[in-house]
């Protein structure tokens, strides 16, 4: 009977040019940016709880845009675009919805509205919340009720 041959498997190169990359700034500062938005987007969530609306879905995305929270307010659904910063240099986050990004969320809640037919008999309004300080223990909420409208 002969003997099975086995094979060891490769050893990885060792070389300095097949190591993975260290992450560069770019991707640290986006991680970072990520980590900061979806913090933001449960403290908003748990503000609006407080405050009495009941949160419906987070993260409505499609193609043509995206809504960060979905609440309701008694018989009105509340469309909701988080917003944070650090300070309000450069006009602060509420200076940051330009027309491009409202016409992205009034897309998606037009699609919102094909997909939950339910909605589309109830009041709709958009609001903005502002998280300044996200990660801080303490971080400040403002709250733009009826921020813009859909033209």
């Amino acid at each position: 009977m002969a003997a099975k041959r086995t094979r060891t498997p490769a050893t990885p190169p060792t070389c300095a040019s097949h190591a993975p990359a260290p992450p560069t700034r770019a991707a640290a500062r986006a991680h970072a940016a990520a980590r900061l938005g979806r913090a933001a987007e449960l403290l908003a969530a748990r503000f609006l709880t407080a405050h009495g609306l009941e949160v419906l879905q987070h993260n409505f995305r499609r193609r043509l845009g995206e809504i960060d929270l979905i609440a309701r307010d008694a018989e009105v659904i509340v469309i909701v675009e988080v917003r944070t910063r650090s300070s309000e240099q450069y006009g602060g986050a509420a200076a940051s919805i330009s027309a491009r990004k409202q016409a992205r969320i009034i897309r998606a809640a037009h699609l919102l509205l094909q997909k939950h037919r339910e909605y589309a008999r109830m009041r709709m309004r958009f609001d903005v919340i502002i998280v300044f300080d996200g990660l801080a223990r303490e971080p400040r909420v403002q709250w733009i009720k009826h921020a813009f409208l859909a033209s």
